[in-house]
């Protein structure tokens, strides 16, 4: 059995073919989706990128887990205390061990362990690779590593090779001798200049007029990624810079299915295509960031083409990636860990149709204190610290009337939020009663000073927005208690 795993940081599914759109940015992935099974509703638990794979590795959620931010004592893995074997237990149960209860070789090539002091995520690899950029490089430093060892032992059996790429990932960073493929084609996005007027006037760090997070300034070495959104013109680079991203990751996931046909393994080798999490492209006003437990943010790709089970399937169903793990389990014939939060949805893949939970609960901790509740057509938002974008404490969108999160219309359905309240309150207290901490890890985020990258910005970027004309929102966010310790 071979198994590689393709994880491409920051991909929204609707900016792929396979999920319908319309600009040709992953003709390579779009392939593999005919022949496998395509994922229309799988989100991260936990976002962004720390917390994301720290749920999918330890199989928990980040209540569990612990590392739910990306500074502060909760962007480290909790420690398992005095029930910790000789080995730990969470790594000796994790994803990554999967694959070596199957008897596989595991290999990984990656720079998220050092980008974020996360070397837990190594655990259970027998080889890895890290280039050295800590996630600021691109397809083309990375790919050769990946070619060179298939060529090497690819054609061995039994071996697990997780592949993991940045260009979607803001700064957006695809070469300049790449072009742009998409100048010529229309911008497919909601934004219109009624909108992009709107979102002039807002407080939001990675907003239209600080897409630098509290800045406009722009990094020469990405010509790509923009300061700022001011005109139609300014939303046409800062999009044309996202799909080039994901266009040259597709074009080095080209590279490496082409090797696997070469080497005449590519029909028995599955082929796992997801992400970490998504990217705000103007819904809530945020732009090129991934800061809200939102759809924008936490719905990501799935497409698994599985060695001997025919493909062409679709699956509606609400699923956390963290179920990725018990699935794999029992598509490998492996035990299970008891300490998974994840259920399996193994039988979308060998029979067809819709797995799923009735609703889940998504969580982000490191530029805002947010949780959500997807049910039905809805999500629900409820925000505890909103990173100074003057969020509403409760909102409410018809994700399948309005996937950009437009018209938040907790008004007009106050039985639908209570629904949605009831969701996260009851997931919260089952959570908490598994837990082996009395703490929730948002509230050690929160007793820390606020999320990370909100953290201490409070009065510099109040004074900001009175330099850049935007008084009224100045006004409120000085006036907002954040009740941080």
């Amino acid at each position: 059995m071979r198994i590689l795993y393709i994880d491409i940081d920051t991909l929204r599914p609707d900016h792929m073919g396979a999920y319908g759109y319309p600009r040709n940015t992953t003709p390579n992935m779009d392939k593999v989706a005919l022949e496998g099974t395509r994922f229309n509703c799988m989100y991260t638990s936990d976002a962004p990128c720390l917390p994301s794979r720290a749920a999918l590795i330890s199989g928990m959620f980040g209540i569990h887990n612990g590392a739910v931010g990306h500074g502060g004592t909760a962007a480290d893995r909790r420690l398992t205390g005095a029930d910790r074997d000789f080995m730990d237990q969470i790594d000796l149960n994790n994803f990554n061990r999967i694959f070596r209860r199957a008897g596989m070789h595991t290999v990984s090539i990656s720079t998220f362990p050092e980008r974020h002091s996360s070397y837990w995520f190594s655990a259970g690899f027998h080889e890895t690779y890290n280039q050295g950029g800590c996630g600021g490089e691109s397809a083309e430093t990375l790919t050769p590593i990946a070619l060179d060892w298939l060529e090497r032992r690819g054609k061995e059996d039994n071996w697990y090779l997780h592949f993991h790429l940045w260009d979607p990932h803001t700064p957006y960073r695809a070469p300049k001798e790449f072009g742009n493929p998409f100048e010529n084609d229309p911008v497919p996005t909601f934004i219109t200049e009624k909108i992009l007027e709107g979102h002039q006037h807002i407080a939001s760090p990675h907003g239209a007029r600080e897409i630098g997070m509290y800045t406009d300034i722009e990094n020469p070495a990405f010509p790509r990624h923009p300061g700022s959104v001011r005109d139609m013109a300014g939303v046409r680079r800062f999009i044309d810079g996202y799909d080039c991203g994901i266009k040259w990751a597709d074009e080095a996931c080209g590279m490496i299915f082409k090797r696997l046909k070469d080497l005449g393994i590519y029909d028995d080798t599955a082929v796992i295509i997801t992400s970490d999490h998504g990217e705000n492209m103007g819904e809530l006003g945020l732009y090129a960031e991934h800061a809200t437990a939102d759809e924008p943010t936490c719905h990501i790709p799935m497409i698994i083409k599985w060695p001997g089970i025919e493909g062409g399937k679709t699956d509606n169903g609400l699923h956390y990636q963290l179920d990725l793990a018990p699935t794999l389990c029992d598509l490998l014939n492996v035990s299970k860990s008891e300490n998974w939060d994840g259920e399996s949805f193994a039988g979308s893949i060998t029979q067809g149709g819709d797995t799923g939970r009735d609703s889940l609960v998504l969580s982000q901790m490191a530029h805002v204190c947010q949780r959500s509740a997807r049910f039905d057509d809805w999500l629900y938002i409820r925000t505890v610290h909103d990173g100074f974008h003057l969020f509403d404490q409760e909102m409410l969108f018809n994700i399948k009337d309005d996937p950009h999160e437009l018209n938040d219309v907790k008004d007009l359905h106050p039985d639908i939020c209570a629904k949605g309240a009831r969701i996260i309150l009851n997931w919260h207290e089952n959570q908490m009663l598994k837990s082996a901490s009395p703490v929730d890890p948002m509230w050690t985020v929160m007793h820390e000073g606020g999320p990370y990258h909100a953290k201490g910005w409070k009065d510099a970027y109040v004074k900001r927005l009175y330099e850049t004309g935007r008084e009224e929102a100045a006004k409120k966010l000085k006036e907002k208690d954040y009740h941080t310790k």
